[in-house]
């Protein structure tokens, strides 16, 4: 016998076992390029999960699962390289499930899946309502905390501070250095606008053309720096807010470049653009062609629309916002274009998500100037009722006061529809919402005119509208930099005009309004006003979800009431630019036996007997006494 042949021929067999199990390896790790969920948790109250396995044809194989998990359904598509697994995760505690693939009845490769613990209550976490003042960040324009990711590699826009319309380098370091300055205007709540990845060439600073959904943009840091975001909002008693975007992606989404079915996107057989005549929707005369361009057009063309109508969709996008919330542990969200989509299929996602999370609270953008086109979208709207239809959203915002914050208080001289009647009109509407106490109210956001700008930097005039915010129904929203005078004309500058860069936020700016000593005196006396009135809204349940009367205004002069039984605020305006005076005994029914009233901003106390005389341009707000 040949001992040196046996020996090489063992060696050879050795390596040729090893050569075998590496190929296998790296065969199997290439298989599957993504899991998504990439992760799920037990304990949720819907059972069902659907996991979207993604590799070079894996449709191929025969998926099965461990633990004797039942496997529901298995759905496959045209595109060869995916595969639609829904397992049933109904009593299943938090484990490590193992899918194998198999093909001839041989396990070709397996793929780890984990079920994670929920966080205590997790399903009856609070939300943001009526008692929350919700800051508005466009993150790249705040603050730029880790000066080192303002580039990656790996995407193609790179930081340029010198483009209006680049990426500046803002990142979510730059919200955690300055929470304690959020903190101290009295917000309560921070809503960011999109920080999942957008790999667009340019103009991606925005990030609302995401190119993965499942991943903070590397610019703004990572997944693990956005739970630590929330983690220490919730230290010092603030919620987060994320901005979830259901009607579209970016052109860049890695599904764009290998599509797992071809109505994962609505497509017409050449371009179509939304026309955003949204009033087609409930319209009862309009044309089908009018309403499937509305819903189904692209918003740009850099932006793929959704089809929520293929369930496939839909149940990927109800999971991704579950996830986010559950992984990031997020107290809301925003959602962009919310009536763009299906309406069907949004009713379903929100509800999906409300059925997870009863208390959370979900504000739609439907930019819309008539009261009954908004409240049509609000759950339970008697409105939507007529057609059979209930949104489940609990939330909209209040575009159509927006758009008078900005005009009325310019308006000296008042008409039957000009000055402050606006907004007696404005809530005289109120009786079509479901819930007026839940409507965000705002003066502004990232897409309109800065209001500082559309008032002339007037500052009396700012502190009326901000005086309005605070003590209307609903949540006030208060956008990055208004509180320090900040200001841009999209009319001349375009949307880079009105996102400008935080001063303070970047290293060697040349001053730092996020500190006190920083602050110009202009910047100093925005902050020392916005942040006195908000910090007062805080400890007040009467502006919180108190009742309102109100009195048509006179002379340009409009007052109104908050209240519950244990509090009393009166708020008058003066809207001209003369003083006056104002006779009290109009108002009996609210003032009833309470004598004087203290200004919450001046502490100066008015005697409530006989007339209140005001500066021109002013407003108290009065707690009863």
């Amino acid at each position: 016998m040949n001992i040196q042949k046996i020996t090489l021929n063992l060696n050879h067999s050795f390596y040729t076992i090893i050569l075998f199990v590496l190929l296998f390896s790296a065969s199997a790790k290439a298989q599957i390029q993504k899991v998504e969920p990439p992760f799920w948790y037990a304990g949720m109250k819907n059972p069902e999960l659907q996991i979207m396995f993604y590799g070079k044809n894996i449709a191929q194989y025969e998926a099965s699962v461990s633990n004797n998990v039942v496997i529901k359904n298995v759905e496959k598509t045209e595109n060869p390289n995916y595969l639609f697994v829904t397992i049933d995760t109904q009593n299943l505690k938090a484990s490590e499930l193992v899918f194998s693939f198999k093909t001839k009845n041989k396990v070709a490769f397996t793929q780890k899946y984990s079920l994670k613990e929920r966080r205590a209550n997790s399903a009856n976490r609070k939300s943001y309502d009526a008692s929350d003042m919700m800051y508005l960040i466009m993150p790249d324009r705040f603050a730029n905390g880790n000066p080192k990711n303002d580039s990656n590699a790996a995407l193609t826009e790179k930081g340029n501070r010198q483009d209006p319309s680049g990426r500046h380098g803002g990142d979510i370091e730059g919200i955690i250095k300055n929470l304690d300055y959020i903190s101290s205007l009295g917000a309560t709540t921070i809503w960011n606008t999109p920080l999942c990845e957008d790999n667009d060439k340019q103009h991606s600073y925005h990030t609302y053309g995401q190119s993965d959904v499942y991943k903070i943009d590397p610019r703004y840091g990572t997944n693990e720096d956005y739970v630590r975001l929330a983690a220490e909002m919730h230290k010092k008693d603030m919620k987060l807010v994320m901005d979830y975007v259901t009607n579209h992606w970016g052109i860049t989404h890695w599904m764009i470049k290998d599509m797992p079915t071809k109505t994962w996107f609505n497509q017409f057989e050449t371009f179509t653009q939304t026309h955003h005549r949204r009033e087609v929707i409930t319209d009862i005369h309009a044309s089908k062609i009018d309403q499937e361009v509305c819903v189904d057009g692209w918003f740009v063309p850099s932006m793929p629309d959704l089809n929520l109508r293929n369930p496939l969709v839909a149940k990927y996008l109800t999971q991704n916002a579950i996830w986010w919330i559950e992984y990031a542990d997020l107290d809301g969200f925003r959602v962009d274009t919310y009536n763009y989509s299906d309406q069907t299929a949004m009713a379903n996602w929100a509800k999906s998500i409300t059925n997870e999370y009863p208390n959370f609270n979900i504000v739609g953008e439907i930019w819309m100037h008539n009261q009954a086109n908004l409240a049509y979208w609000q759950k339970d709207s008697k409105i939507g009722a007529i057609e059979n239809y209930n949104s489940n959203l609990p939330s909209v915002m209040d575009f159509t006061l927006q758009s008078q914050v900005t005009s009325a208080f310019s308006e000296d001289q008042p008409s039957w529809d000009n000055g402050m009647i606006k907004f007696y009109n404005n809530f005289a509407m109120d009786f079509l919402y479901p819930n007026p106490n839940n409507i965000l109210v705002f003066a502004e956001n990232h897409d309109t005119d800065r209001m500082n700008d559309k008032l002339k930097y007037d500052f009396p005039k700012y502190k009326l509208a901000m005086t309005l915010l605070a003590t209307v129904r609903g949540i006030p929203q208060l956008y990055y930099g208004s509180e320090i005078g900040m200001g841009g004309d999209k009319g001349k500058g375009g949307d880079a005009d009105i996102r400008q860069d935080f001063p303070g936020g970047w290293a060697g700016d040349k001053n730092n309004a996020f500190t006190t000593t920083g602050r110009t005196a202009d910047q100093a006396k925005y902050f020392d006003f916005t942040s006195k009135l908000f910090n007062w809204r805080k400890t007040n349940e009467a502006v919180h979800f108190g009742k309102m009367t109100h009195y048509i205004p006179e002379n340009n002069t409009y007052v109104y009431f908050r209240y519950t039984d244990a509090k009393t605020v009166m708020v008058v305006f003066n809207n001209n630019a003369t003083a006056q005076t104002i006779k009290t005994n109009r108002f009996k029914e609210n003032i009833k036996n309470f004598k004087s009233g203290k200004d919450v901003l001046t502490g100066k106390t008015f005697d409530l007997a006989s007339e209140i005389s005001l500066e021109p341009k002013s407003a108290v707000v009065l707690e009863l006494e």
